[in-house]
């Protein structure tokens, strides 16, 4: 298994309290792969933002995902792979929200796609189980592509008694 990347944190004092300090990005990263809700931002062919919740996990430095082909999401990522995913939570007064922007690549490696199907079942249990089968995801009669979106940027929002924002380049 490749070794998890450790990008620098810049914290942005303009959005932070007084003394606070920079999410570590192993923190992120533990979020990032605990979160059992992301919400997927894709651009439309007339340019409009296309925002839907799904399921997905982490694994190898990565956001994986997988989605129907004749879903809007998959027609968007056609014409455009640029994303942002997000995940978080809606109290004002504690938590931690990420911000994970990149490009979104087809996953096309059946060793790969078994990878990722044994990671979501782990995460989410046997509803989720998924064979693989001609470079896609096969469960409950339906057939699903995989992407996989490894961030260029991230941002992370802390509030609680510290708030602070942290940004990480890739």
């Amino acid at each position: 298994m490749a070794e998890e990347k450790e990008p620098e944190p810049e914290l942005d004092a303009r959005y932070s309290s007084a003394g606070a300090t920079p999410t570590t990005w192993h923190d992120a990263r533990g979020h990032l792969a605990g979160a059992e809700i992301y919400w997927l931002t894709t651009v439309r062919p007339d340019g409009r933002p296309h925002v839907t919740p799904l399921i997905g996990v982490w694994l190898d430095d990565a956001l994986h995902f997988c989605t129907g082909a004749d879903e809007r999401k998959a027609g968007n990522l056609d014409r455009n792979p640029r994303v942002v995913l997000t995940t978080g939570n809606n109290a004002l007064g504690e938590g931690l929200d990420i911000v994970l922007e990149g490009r979104a690549a087809r996953v096309r490696s059946d060793k790969q796609l078994r990878r990722i199907a044994e990671a979501y079942e782990s995460k989410y249990g046997s509803e989720w189980h998924f064979d693989v089968g001609d470079q896609v995801f096969v469960g409950g009669g339906h057939e699903a592509l995989v992407y996989e979106v490894e961030p260029t940027t991230a941002f992370a929002y802390a509030r609680g008694t510290t708030y602070s924002q942290t940004r990480w380049l890739f």
